[in-house]
């Protein structure tokens, strides 16, 4: 018998507002970040679990104190038996009868729980010797369910609905896993779109894009009608007729302004618009889809949790689901997701445009071809090719596809180098004289301290 000795928790912040990377009609400069988590144990083996939840710079402080908080929960608990019930480990994280009330399951305490039950996750496969997705897709279908809390979802998906997804996908397993390992899994790349690129930049890296393979890119769109309309014909015409272009607006747009917008621009043979409003507005989701059919609407990354989804499925609001790896409480939750696309027949092609969201989200999407949907019809993984380095399993893409991780874990695991360098406020990389903090104003100043390093 083992037992957790430390959570630890840390701000990492990659100062990426410098060159305008990441930056969309609503986050203009944003500083890629993790709040970063370690789960230690006294077993002796060496094996650590690592996960973070992803944000974009102010606020991350907040973000790692409530995984610190919601770790120190779990400080002395048996490991063996955290990790034979995942299932029973999730509930009993995300129904807290006091984390609860600061939801219920949504906002910076249900991530919080996610970045816990990830990194539970990654010392399992560890400790099994298998990547992340091989450790999931290997599990009986029954193992599978047992992972999924169904309160709130019985109206859609009961447990023996989902039971018998997983059933009738279960022959082929080693079939799709063997393509995986070939083939790998088909990506698109966000890497031309970003709205602070100048057009010569755009068209560089479309023509980049084709060139690796990829079969699909995507653009963010948003700020004006006429700017979009000159973006996308470069996009166009660099990648010529057979290549998709999405569009992304990151929420930009109330309805009835997306609907006349996306019209505006279909004659580029849009193949999604993504986020065109607030990812919590289902009913105008909705309308939004009905009002630009048959043009896809792709939606997801900023969805709060399961109960959004199967409001979203129900309501066909959404054409295409995006899964984010550090939106939702974890894994758990995100199977309960690829259930619920299953169910309704929509294809899941997650969010991956953050810091080590590439990593981390490439696993579910291998699940759900392997023992989930087994299918690759209209499916691929955002990619984008920036902070790979900084991870000791950076992903891998070849021919515009992610190859399938071998290594054990979940990918999740920033070099040490790098968690020492971009630790905020502290690191080299901010505290060095070409890259000092703003002074602060004394209104500002005497506000919280935004110390950064959180139980480390």
């Amino acid at each position: 018998m083992s037992r957790i000795t430390q959570i630890a928790t840390r701000d990492i912040r990659f100062p990426t507002s410098r060159d305008l990377s990441g930056s969309d009609a609503m986050n203009a400069d944003p500083d890629y970040s993790a709040a970063y988590v370690v789960l230690r144990t006294d077993a002796g083996d060496g094996l650590e679990g690592h996960a973070f939840v992803f944000t974009i710079g102010r606020g991350n402080d907040v973000e790692a104190a409530a995984v610190s908080l919601v770790g120190s929960m779990l400080e002395g608990e048996d490991v063996e038996s955290l990790l034979a019930d995942m299932g029973g480990t999730w509930r009993r994280l995300v129904h807290d009868s006091q984390l609860r009330w600061l939801g219920p399951e949504k906002g910076v305490m249900h991530m919080a729980i996610g970045a816990v039950v990830n990194a539970l996750w990654d010392l399992k496969a560890k400790r099994a010797g298998l990547p992340l997705w091989q450790l999931l897709s290997r599990m009986s279908p029954a193992e599978l369910v047992a992972l999924v809390d169904f309160r709130y979802l019985s109206d859609a998906l009961t447990p023996d609905e989902a039971l018998s997804i997983l059933e009738r996908a279960q022959p082929g397993r080693e079939e799709r896993e063997a393509i995986l390992l070939a083939q790998g899994y088909p990506a698109y790349t966000t890497t031309p779109g970003w709205l602070g690129y100048s057009d010569e930049k755009l068209e560089r890296l479309c023509r980049e894009a084709v060139e690796s393979g990829f079969r699909q890119i995507k653009l963010k769109v948003g700020l004006s009608v006429e700017d979009d309309r000159r973006r996308l014909a470069i996009a166009r015409r660099t990648v010529g007729p057979e290549i998709r272009v999405a569009i992304d607006a990151n929420q930009r747009w109330d309805v009835d302004e997306a609907i006349t917008w996306v019209n505006a621009l279909a004659e580029f043979d849009i193949a999604w618009v993504e986020e065109p409003t607030s990812p919590d507005d289902i009913l105008g989701a909705a309308r939004i889809a009905q009002g630009i059919a048959p043009l896809p609407v792709a939606t997801g990354e900023h969805v709060a949790n399961r109960v959004m989804f199967k409001q979203l499925l129900q309501a066909d609001a959404l054409q295409v689901l995006q899964i984010d790896a550090t939106r939702v409480a974890g894994v758990n939750e995100n199977v309960a997701i690829l259930l619920l696309a299953a169910k309704f027949g929509v294809p899941v092609c997650p969010h991956a445009g953050g810091v080590g969201l590439c990593e981390a989200v490439q696993h579910l999407s291998m699940l759900d071809f392997v023992a989930v949907s087994g299918s690759l019809d209209g499916r691929c993984i955002e990619f984008v090719d920036h902070l790979h380095e900084h991870f000791l399993e950076p992903v891998d893409i070849q021919d515009g596809h992610y190859r399938a991780p071998k290594a054990p874990g979940a990918g999740t695991e920033i070099d040490p180098e790098s968690l020492s360098r971009f630790s905020y406020p502290d690191g080299a990389e901010w505290t060095s004289t070409e890259h000092q903090l703003p002074t602060l104003s004394p209104t500002v100043a005497s506000g919280p301290h935004n110390s950064g390093v959180v139980n480390s």
